[in-house]
């Protein structure tokens, strides 16, 4: 059985307040299991919503070839 987290715990993984994670659960935008009154939230939903909001750094542009100066008369 994979390990079940707190609300609270899952707040403290991510770096956030409890009251984001509350949040997260209450849009559905994280899944999550009952257990009787209680939320818990699986180690690897948590990891899937880290990785799915990942942003990938942008490689910069190549520069472009320098073009030689006017020089006004």
């Amino acid at each position: 059985m994979e390990r079940l987290l707190t609300p609270q715990d899952a707040a403290d993984r991510l770096g956030t307040s409890l009251r984001f994670v509350r949040r997260l659960v209450f849009q559905r935008r994280i899944p999550y299991v009952k257990v009787g009154r209680h939320v818990r939230i699986a180690v690897s939903d948590l990891d899937a919503f880290i990785a799915a909001g990942r942003v990938e750094a942008e490689t910069p542009p190549a520069s472009p070839p320098s073009s030689p100066q006017r020089q006004s008369a």
